[in-house]
Formats: C-alpha cells, structure tokens, sequence
C-alpha cells in the first residue's frame, strides 16, 4: 500500500475540513445503523485533529467507545474506469469506513495508514457519503494496551501505562486517491555504494487485473539529470560519482516508476531515494561506513488545541528547533508519526529512530506518574499471543510504511516494556526477528525500562543494540546528583561489556518553567541544567554510548493527576516552543559534539 499522490496516472482529493461528528455516548450507532443515513445531533469536527483539544465538555474529552464522522463527498468526474479508494493516514485507536450502507473497510490500531476500495461502490461525477467510525478504547489485546473499567457511578474509564495523554480521533488528512485499474502496489528499495559508484536494489509489487511484469525505472539527481535507468520489478540501478544521503547533509534521487504494458506506460508513481548504508560494528554505530553520535530527543506529536493533528506549519517549527540546537536525531517515542514528518527528516537530513506505538506492557511498573496494575504483564487473561500477533503486524505495517526513508536508521520494536522475565523473552525475542525478517538492512532493538536493569534484562541479548531510558537523579536518588553519577556509571560499566551500542534513549528531569532556584533544586530550571550536565559526564567516559537523546524536546500533555501539574515539563522547550535553560545548554553542547 503505497501514499496517494499525483502524477500522470494518478489523482487524489483531499478530505481535510469540517465533518459532521457525533459521539456515541449510548454505544447504540451500529445497532441503529447511524452510517445508513446522514447524522442526527451532530456537531462540527475538525479532520485532522484530536477531538479531546477541542472540546470543553469532559464527557467528550475523556470518552471511551465510538465516535462518527460524517461527510459527503463528489466523486470526480474523470475518474471513470479507475481504481478508486479511501486513505486515512491514521485513525487513533481503530476505524470502521462505510459508503452509504456498506462498510467498505475495518482496521485496528493508531497511528498508521489503512485504506478502502470504494470502487464497486461509488460512481464518478456522482455523491456519495462517507462515514467513518474511530474506536478510542484499548484493550489487552490492542497496542498500546489498556483496560476499560467501569466507575463506581458507572461511568466507562480507559485505563493506559504511557505516560503521554491518550489523545484521539482522525489525527491526520484523509484522502481520496485513484489509480489505474492495473498499478503499483508497492515499492522496496534497498541502497549501498562501493567507492564513488552507489546502487538501489529495488523490487517492485503490481496489483489489478491486467497480468503485467513489466516496469521501466528512471532514476534522476537533484538537478533532474537521468543518472541510471533500469527495466523490470527486480533489479539494481547504478550511479556513477554518487552523492549519499549523511546526517545534516541530505541528498535525494528521484526514483520514476513506469508500469508498463505493450511497451507503453500505463501507471507511475515516484519516490526520494537516499543512498546510504547502516551497520554495527562492535560498540560502533555507522552510517555510511562514518561513526556516528547520535544528539537528539525523544518527541511527541503534541500540540495545544490540536493534540496529535498534524500541521506542517509546526512541524517546520520544530524542525527549525532541532537545527537551532545543534541536534541531528530523534526518536519517534512512542508511536509512528506522521508520513510528511518522515519525509522532512528525509529532505533535511535528520536522522530516526522508528519506533512502533507498544508503549506500556510493564503492568506491574507504570511508568512515570503512571501507577502499575499490579498484574502479570504477560499472562492468558493479560498480554498474550493474540496480542504478539497484533503487535507483529504493527511492526509489519510499520516497516512497509516506512523502509524506503534514508532517515530511518533504526527499528524499536517497543518502549519500556517488561524484559526481565522468562515471559517478557518469549514474546519480544520473536518480535525481534518479524523486524529483521520485514527488514535485514537496518539495526533492530527495543528500549530498556531502568526497572529491568544490566543483569536482569533478559531480551538486549536478542537485540542488535542497546537502548536504555534513565533518570538517575530525578525519580531515583532525586536532587542527588553526586549519589546518582554514581549509579548510573556502575549500570553503564555492566552495559559497555556487551560489545554493542549505547543509545542513551531518554534522560529527563522536570523543570517548571520561569522557576529559579539557586542552589539548584529539583523543578526548577538550574536543576534541569545540572541534572543534564551529571548525565553528560557519565556518557562521556563511556567508548560505547553513541548517542543521547534527552526526554523530551517539549512539554507535553498527560493525564491529569497530582503529580504531572499542567503535563509533563521535562522538556528542553515549553510546549509552546520556546527555549528554557536547558535548551541553551543543550546548543552549546551539541554543537561541539557535531562539528
């Protein structure tokens, strides 16, 4: 399933706007068939966004089941004799998709794109409406996971273990898209270089009813030159003096993709190629054969008002952000992000760590303000197989999406889950390998809960690197600094014996911001500049730790309790994006550990 877009044989309608949206409080819309006709009661949604930032009722905000959106649309009139479908890029946490009556498409999970034929049913020039029903509850069996409990006023609750608010609804665009009867279904390239002279192996899916193989790829530099061209669905270009993709240096190709048949084209789709190579070598991370050290955050798609909706305008600002502080990396904690944040990393040379959205399967330990269940993470009635087998295909549906951006230099499986049992092995070590089967060209790993420390952890030995989150002086020996370097160079002494990479995934201390405090204590932004500086002298004894990415680059929304006050302030900027101490810091280090 590739992105719509438009080129000679292909065309897409943008569906981003106001919806008709109706919460389904009763959980009787299926039952009443409420996509059968147009919506009653309904109120204005804004696609994309997430519903719980607009809203001022906290019935809406807080509410657990079924949500419709509802629009009519105009089939184009040109699209007569072509494949017609229904792209959402995301629909947190599932989507239902009907055409009139007929539901057209059914998909579990947040964050990642599905899409609907609506070909048999619906007609170009004509009207048709398009009901789309977002499912907000998690459960055991979803990822994340979570539990719906009932209230002792009977009221429905969503329990979770991220410690990021459970933002929901259709969080970026949704589009109509036609293509060719006969197409490109799907296009994989792998690349490399030897010298001066790069290659793209490329392998190349068609669907549809015409039996055809035969495809004619024509590879284009920056300037639009033709520098390799090529014949077939398999096969490997060559570019003579190529000019690779690095950190902070991007290069792309354009990669023409011809469907072909009697020799004329009949479909084309197009996509950014960046050559570069990824590999371990020992405690080495290398990209392009180069060390690298990786200097960063992780990040949330947070925003006020629009939650997790996607906006190109702040992404350029928080892109603008990365470069003003000297970082070249993030990662995407805990969930995929959006398709056009990938493709900016790939056009600005910012370097990712992919990360699915399995955030939370530590029940017994929570995370942050979280508090832990007290159950077996891994159990029957808990985390089971049925949900390894969601969780497989998430990571599938991941890699598929992502593979062929240059900026994607690793896959994390997970965040923080359980991985010092017998139990929390058998199900990631085999999540492991479903990575490393979707894709053998880049790293595979998962991160370190501080609760499953060196010598307990049983699953880093299945990984191709080692990734750990720690706040060694924030909520462990708080506001001891010299107690807590202490500590974590005993951990990082046990971690650098496994001969393999250190990426330093998440260290953090709040800071409110405007609070100063001298001596430094904890919350205010003295302690949040010295709690990093501790963190930076314990990396920078170690050979093996190749990176570091503080936690977080912004304040960000949790779920409201009485330990998060407004959210979570351990980022380098407010939420609002602007710079606190840490983030001078921050920039003046980094741009010595970059130059």
């Amino acid at each position: 399933m590739l992105r719509p877009q438009d080129t000679a044989f292909r065309e897409t309608k943008n569906l981003d706007g106001l919806w008709n949206f109706r919460v389904d409080h009763e959980g009787v819309g299926r039952q009443q068939r409420w996509f059968a006709a147009p919506l009653t009661d309904a109120r204005a949604m804004a696609v994309p966004a997430s519903v719980n930032g607009i809203t001022t009722d906290g019935d809406v905000r807080d509410f657990v089941g079924e949500m419709y959106y509802q629009r009519v649309v105009r089939i184009p009139r040109g699209w007569t004799g072509q494949r017609i479908t229904l792209y959402l890029e995301s629909a947190t946490h599932g989507g239902t998709v009907w055409v009139g009556e007929t539901e057209v498409v059914a998909h579990r999970g947040g964050y990642l794109p599905f899409e609907a034929d609506l070909t048999p049913h619906v007609t170009p020039g004509e009207e048709a409406r398009i009901t789309i029903c977002v499912d907000t509850t998690l459960s055991y069996q979803t990822i994340p996971p979570g539990e719906v409990v009932t209230t002792a006023t009977g009221r429905k609750k969503q329990l979770y273990w991220h410690d990021f608010y459970n933002f929901t609804g259709i969080h970026r665009s949704v589009w109509l898209a036609a293509t060719p009867a006969t197409y490109v279904d799907d296009v994989t390239v792998i690349t490399g270089f030897a010298g001066t002279t790069g290659s793209v192996r490329y392998d190349i899916a068609i669907s549809g009813p015409a039996a055809t193989t035969d495809a004619r790829l024509t590879l284009r530099d920056e300037e639009g030159r033709v520098v390799a061209e090529g014949r077939g669905v398999t096969g490997e270009l060559s570019i003579l003096g190529v000019t690779l993709w690095r950190p902070g240096a991007a290069y792309l190709y354009d990669l023409q993709v011809e469907l072909l048949s009697g020799g004329r084209a009949v479909d084309e789709y197009r996509i950014k190629v960046g050559v570069r190579t990824v590999r371990i070598d020992g405690i080495r991370f290398l990209i392009n054969d180069e060390p690298f050290y990786f200097t960063g955050f992780g990040m949330h798609e947070d925003h006020v008002t629009v939650g997790k909706q996607h906006n190109d305008a702040l992404m350029l600002r928080d892109f603008e952000l990365i470069e003003w502080i000297h970082a070249n990396s993030f990662r995407t904690s805990h969930y995929p992000y959006s398709e056009n944040v990938m493709d900016y990393a790939d056009r600005v040379g910012i370097v990712v760590i992919a990360e699915t959205p399995a955030v939370g399967l530590h029940l017994r330990n929570g995370g942050g303000s979280v508090a832990g269940q007290g159950k077996e993470t891994f159990s029957p009635e808990t985390v089971n197989d049925a949900t390894r087998e969601v969780h497989a295909q998430v990571i599938r549906d991941l890699i598929a999406r992502d593979k062929n951006h240059p900026c994607v230099v690793i896959w994390s499986i997970a965040n923080e889950p359980e991985s010092g049992t017998e139990a929390a092995e058998r199900y990631l070590a085999p999540l492991l390998e479903v990575a490393r089967s979707a894709d053998p060209s880049r790293p595979v790993g998962f991160v370190n809960d501080m609760s499953c420390p060196y010598g307990t952890d049983r699953v880093t030995r299945h990984a191709d690197l080692v990734m750990i989150n720690r706040y060694f002086g924030w909520y462990l020996q708080t506001g001891d600094l010299a107690a807590a370097e202490r500590v974590f160079v005993h951990e990082l002494e046990g971690w650098s014996t496994e001969n393999k990479p250190i990426i330093v995934t998440e260290y953090g201390a709040d800071a409110f911001p405007g609070l100063h405090e001298l001596p430094a204590n904890p919350w205010s932004e003295e302690y949040e500049v010295e709690y990093l500086r501790m963190n930076h002298a314990v990396f920078d004894r170690f050979e093996a730790v190749v990176g570091e990415q503080m936690w977080n680059f912004a304040d960000f929304a949790t779920k409201g309790d009485i330990v998060r006050v407004g959210g979570n302030k351990k980022g380098a900027f407010t939420r609002d994006r602007q710079p606190k101490a840490a983030a001078h810091y921050l920039r003046e280090r980094w741009a010595g550990k970059n130059e």
